[in-house]
């Protein structure tokens, strides 16, 4: 029998799920600890074109939780660490990295009728924003992360639309500008868990606490949506 690394997928939801796998592209927007974990899952279920935008390179402070961070990776950016990593499980991935930030002033880059699935796993409101608007104005599906950091509890994410979220400050926020521009709808991974407060030493910055297994869970948890959407189920 032909050697088929996507056999065990294959066994579970056909032939032709897995075409529409092989055909689709999916553009991914922030290669961190949740976005790594998007594509590592989409890589690994035979998504056949993925575009990665991230323009941070690989921090030692992110081996605790992000899949592509390793000592060997340490001041590779991010996008192509992640783009080796790809061709070490599917070689036949087409995958495009764009080492940069996706702002008002780069959109343009970007045209997002290339696109069946666009993934917002970035940090800034205003990122986020632009692209939910960008999707939705190009027809394009598109599902955001909501806050993943300070929090320790992952059976708390769930799976909702924007506007029936709560808790999550990051949400609240999103719900706002969203209306104001007039977009009624946006998928989103939220988790219902109070945030802890970092526990920085006095005099530091403050900077979210995070763990191994919290960002990962969102990551895959938007990767399942994505598939399922794609194919259908």
């Amino acid at each position: 029998m032909m050697s088929d690394k996507f056999v065990r997928t294959r066994n579970l939801i056909g032939d032709e799920a897995m075409e529409k796998l092989a055909n689709s592209r999916v553009a991914v927007f922030g290669i961190g600890g949740v976005g790594g974990h998007v594509v590592e899952a989409l890589a690994r279920s035979g998504v056949g074109a993925i575009d990665l935008i991230d323009r941070d390179t690989v921090a030692e402070s992110n081996i605790n939780r992000q899949i592509i961070a390793t000592i060997s990776n340490v001041g590779k950016y991010k996008v192509d660490a992640m783009k080796e990593r790809i061709a070490d499980i599917n070689p036949d991935c087409k995958v495009e990295a764009y080492p940069c930030f996706y702002l008002p002033d780069t959109k343009d880059e970007f045209d997002f009728s290339n696109y069946d699935y666009v993934v917002d796993a970035v940090d800034t409101v205003t990122a986020k924003l632009t692209l939910v608007c960008e999707a939705k104005e190009k027809g394009v599906p598109i599902i955001s992360s909501m806050g993943a950091g300070n929090k320790l509890n992952p059976a708390m994410f769930e799976v909702a639309d924007i506007y029936k979220t709560s808790v999550c400050p990051l949400a609240k926020v999103m719900r706002r500008e969203l209306k104001k521009r007039g977009i009624d709808s946006l998928k989103v991974v939220y988790s219902k868990e109070e945030a802890i407060k970092p526990s920085n030493l006095e005099g530091e910055e403050r900077v979210p606490g995070s763990t191994a297994f919290v960002p990962s869970v969102a990551g895959l948890i938007m990767a399942s949506e994505v598939i399922k959407d794609l194919i259908k189920v």
